[in-house]
């Protein structure tokens, strides 16, 4: 009998995390489709221009991707800094605290198309490894230097034109694809791209989501919110008893017992799944 309720309660947990699964991969590919719907585009070659160019989707989506409908934060933050339109200033920085102060890093564990894609490489057969903890600082030099300091001085945006691969997988290449003209004038700075992104496609099928634990500045900004924004998770101490099956099952590698809203937090859920009490709970707080 007890073997049987054993069992029982093994399938049920099975079927309850690959609904969570599907839930979460179905979210994933709906916000991939959506934010890059203008498929003409990537049959002629040519970038979307429509009126909703001028709002920004809340993840990293390049604007030139020719299927893009909106615009990417990232983008849209650097071009304010080199150009200094203060009226386009108030909104994406409007629009980034809003994200962040509602969300966090949600956007990155259930939106981000980038995201996505690095996680479906990630599930190919491979020996597999953790990136050093340490290198997680990476993304805030990448967001000071790159994205602040060198687009300020060089009044450009460079992390867009330096690192950004979101930029050259969903407009670089296909654009270059499509479009001779465009095919015709690339050059050496296209190469390191290409060969950037390469590189963190093939880290990708052997470390889960290089990009987002490196590099991402926009990761770098939504973190700094994720301990004070109104969805979170929530420990309850009365229930936990700090297995530490949370933190083995973390990709990003969070002690969820000790800290559930760690600023590399993507918010992926997998932690509450894997809970054999329950203890992690999603919460809406407005107010302490």
């Amino acid at each position: 009998m007890y073997r049987d309720w054993v069992i029982l309660k093994g399938r049920c947990a099975n079927l309850k995390k690959l609904r969570y699964l599907l839930n979460r991969r179905v979210i994933q590919v709906l916000s991939a489709i959506g934010s890059n719907s203008y498929f003409k585009g990537f049959i002629d070659g040519k970038i979307y221009t429509g009126n909703s160019k001028r709002v920004c989707v809340p993840f990293m989506n390049c604007y030139s991707c020719p299927g893009a409908r909106m615009g990417c934060p990232i983008g849209s933050l650097q071009a304010f800094l080199y150009s200094a339109k203060h009226k386009v200033s108030y909104y994406i920085i409007g629009f980034l605290t809003l994200i962040g102060v509602t969300m966090g890093r949600f956007v990155c564990g259930y939106l981000c198309p980038f995201g996505l894609i690095q996680e479906l490489l990630y599930k190919i057969p491979s020996p597999k490894f953790k990136i050093p903890e340490r290198l997680k600082y990476f993304k805030y030099v990448f967001l000071i230097l790159f994205v602040v300091l060198l687009t300020v001085i060089w009044r450009g945006p460079a992390f867009c034109k330096y690192v950004c691969p979101v930029g050259t997988l969903e407009a670089g290449i296909p654009l270059s694809i499509a479009n001779s003209s465009i095919r015709a004038a690339t050059g050496n700075l296209f190469l390191w791209k290409v060969l950037l992104t390469v590189i963190i496609i093939l880290l990708s099928i052997i470390t889960f989501r290089p990009f987002c634990k490196v590099i991402c500045p926009l990761g770098a900004i939504l973190a700094f919110f994720n301990t004070i924004s109104i969805y979170r998770y929530e420990v309850d101490k009365s229930k936990c008893t700090s297995c530490g099956l949370c933190h083995r099952k973390c990709k990003m590698n969070v002690k969820v017992y000790e800290n559930p809203n760690s600023l590399e937090c993507i918010r992926c859920g997998e932690c509450k799944e894997v809970c054999p009490t329950n203890a992690i709970k999603s919460v809406i707080k407005i107010k302490e």
